[in-house]
């Protein structure tokens, strides 16, 4: 299944494509990055500790970003969770789907073309989920 990007992306290089389109396309793809750069900020404000950003475009058609943070206790990881849909929303990016929130173990927070991933430090450990993402494509599991 083709994301939403990749989609706009070959809208874009279709000859046939009218410029309005390419526009559109080129709007969308920024948007992307603007998307990444607000969840960042709002991480940074909130004291988010950890921060690792993976490019994950290629390898899931999930998304083309995933964050991943820490927070120090279940109140800070919702805390932070509760900032970043507030200023996804006011930023009119949308309403992010959420999960985890009630328990604030691991919360996390869809806008579709980046996903957040928020967690106290021991189930970030357990979970190891940057660990997974960032293998290298060239290396295979025998």
């Amino acid at each position: 299944m083709l994301s939403e990007r990749d989609t706009l992306t070959t809208a874009m290089q279709t000859s046939g494509a009218s410029s309005t389109a390419k526009q559109n396309a080129k709007a969308a793809i920024v948007a992307v990055d603007d998307v990444l750069k607000t969840v960042m900020s709002s991480l940074e404000d909130s004291k988010a500790e950890e921060l690792v950003t993976i490019n994950i475009q290629g390898k899931s058609a999930l998304a083309d970003y995933m964050v991943i943070a820490s927070g120090r206790s279940n109140r800070h990881v919702g805390a932070i969770a509760d900032h970043l849909l507030r200023e996804l929303k006011t930023k009119g990016m949308g309403s992010a789907k959420v999960e985890g929130l009630e328990s604030a173990d691991w919360v996390l927070v869809d806008t579709g073309d980046v996903i957040v991933h928020l967690f106290r430090p021991e189930v970030r450990e357990f979970y190891a989920l940057e660990k997974m993402w960032q293998m290298p494509a060239s290396e295979e599991v025998n």
